[in-house]
């Protein structure tokens, strides 16, 4: 498919007049054709237009062809063969490998929430019969989730397509009913362009209202902002880092009718080695190194903050670790704005009161390829300085010496919000880590036991989320199932006629939904 540098907007391609922007390869730092043309304000009140006037009859359909929507999107994507992953290895610099995994994860969750969507539990059916007899009278009460309205996403740097144009918040977003409107993520253009065209082809197939899905280009300081405060939009999704998310929350909550921002932002995702894993799993180290160089470091769940306590097995890890990590070669970072970033990152952690760098990766690359780092300091060091808890997005960790396991644990209770928080323990441990995951608890939204947390499962129990600055609301997931909550709310409808309850409240279940009735769980719908 020949790529044009148009935008989506409903069932047309759109060429933007806002100006245009070249594709970028992160190997080479070399831009190359086609130019991609940009948004203007009146493409994003066309593209938010459509979505509006899309978002009852979307949201009317049957839930069987909301999910053909969903799989047939998919199928697209998978149609679209070599030239996708081709496209993306030259705009990040992934091998070929990575891009193909990724996009079977896209297309696994597109699955997953088709599956969501049949099944029909996420509309939260709930009867509560009237009771004419009991004083006072109680009237016919019956509880269904509809979507909030149309969304914006924004496609994020590290994933080009797994948290992109049809990632996991568009997904989501699309199986609660709710259209979208996407803001492509510039650093990759093309893949883009691929992947929207082919969400067009699965909504025009399977008979979609025009503007379920929309796609546009442009700058997220200026076309995303817009975006986010046109009243149309009852939402977003968005991946990236902290100051670009709470940008989004701030315009957000200044909209004469606030909205959601579900932002997925900054996490260190700490690990905890306590003592008697610390002593012997000799393959501890090795471990942790693969899992902090994994994907130049670029993954949300980077583990980039280990605690244990002081002694000759942290010595022998440290040991260990530094060995691995020397064996590990530079890797082309994504976008040229992250390894300026990872720079800067590394050039604050050498100029910490208190660290010591212990170990570097290869110098070898081109292009934005970055050299992996990892620091150690004092437990007294760490704690006077809260910038340590800061990302750094990238292959760098920082190993904190503790006096005890009490100074780790009175530690734990002054980390930030988290994504993840590991702990590595053997029996031994189990009585201070029963300690420790209450804590952990509360900071984090995934807890892991004896891994490492790179490496984010698409399935109805997993929790991508957690405590700001980790995300912007504790209460929701990026990843799994439950992804979908963040795009419904309920609505209660009392005394109304069966003729005009939603089917899934129906007297007869025509859904055959299970459903909560007067109190009691009902299987049998």
């Amino acid at each position: 498919m020949a790529l044009t540098g148009e935008m989506i907007i409903g069932r047309a391609l759109v060429r933007g007049s806002g100006g245009e922007q070249l594709a970028y390869n992160p190997a080479t730092r070399a831009e190359f054709e086609p130019g991609f043309g940009q948004a203007t304000g009146e493409d994003v009140e066309h593209a938010c237009a459509l979505a509006a006037s899309a978002f009852d009859p979307y949201r009317s359909l049957p839930l069987q062809q909301r999910a053909r929507f969903l799989e047939a999107v998919a199928e697209q994507i998978l149609a679209i063969g070599p030239e996708l992953i081709e496209r993306a290895g030259l705009e990040t610099g992934l091998p070929a490998a990575r891009l193909e995994g990724e996009r079977m994860r896209t297309v696994n969750q597109l699955r997953l929430f088709a599956k969501v969507v049949r099944d029909g539990h996420f509309l939260g059916a709930t009867v509560d019969s009237a009771l004419p007899e009991r004083a006072p009278p109680r009237p016919s009460l019956r509880l269904a989730k509809i979507g909030l309205g149309p969304v914006a996403v924004f496609g994020a740097s590290n994933f080009p397509l797994a948290f992109s144009v049809a990632g996991g918040d568009t997904a989501s977003a699309l199986a609660a009913g709710c259209p979208v409107v996407v803001k492509a993520h510039g650093a990759h253009l093309g893949t883009s362009e691929l992947v929207g065209r082919a969400v067009q082809r699965a909504a025009i197939e399977t008979g979609m209202p025009e503007g379920v899905f929309s796609m546009l280009f442009g700058d997220g300081r200026t076309i995303g902002q817009q975006l986010v405060a046109h009243p149309a939009i009852k939402a977003v999704g968005f991946t990236g880092s902290r100051a670009g998310g709470t940008a989004l929350m701030r315009t957000a909550a200044a909209r004469p009718e606030p909205i959601p921002v579900y932002a997925e932002m900054s996490s260190v995702n700490p690990v905890f080695l306590l003592p008697s894993a610390l002593q012997n799993n000799s393959a501890l180290p090795q471990g942790f190194v693969d899992s902090l160089t994994l994907g130049v470091g670029q993954f949300c769940t980077n583990p980039g903050l280990v605690f244990a306590v002081d002694g000759p097995a942290l010595d022998a890890f440290m040991a260990a670790a530094k060995a691995a990590l020397a064996g590990k070669g530079a890797g082309t970072m994504l976008t040229a704005g992250i390894h300026d970033a990872y720079g800067s990152g590394i050039a604050r952690l050498g100029g910490s009161a208190g660290l010591r760098l212990v170990a570097q990766g290869s110098t070898e690359g081109i292009g934005c390829a970055a050299q992996a780092a990892l620091y150690e300091c004092v437990a007294g060091d760490f704690l006077a300085n809260p910038e340590l808890q800061d990302e750094v997005f990238g292959p760098c960790a920082l190993v904190v010496r503790f006096d005890s396991a009490e100074q780790m644990l009175a530690a734990a209770e002054q980390l930030h919000g988290q994504l993840t928080a590991t702990v590595h323990a053997e029996e031994g441990d189990y009585a201070l880590a029963a300690q420790l995951l209450p804590v952990l608890e509360r900071k984090a939204g995934r807890v892991l036991f004896n891994g490492f947390p790179t490496g984010v499962e698409v399935s109805h129990a997993m929790v991508h989320g957690g405590p700001f600055p980790a995300t912007s609301d504790s209460r929701t997931t990026s990843v799994g199932a439950t992804a979908i909550d963040r795009f419904l709310r309920p609505v209660c409808y009392q005394n109304l006629p069966d003729a005009l309850l939603p089917q899934a409240l129906r007297d007869d279940n025509p859904l055959r939904l299970a459903r909560v009735q007067d109190g009691e769980l009902n299987l049998a719908g």
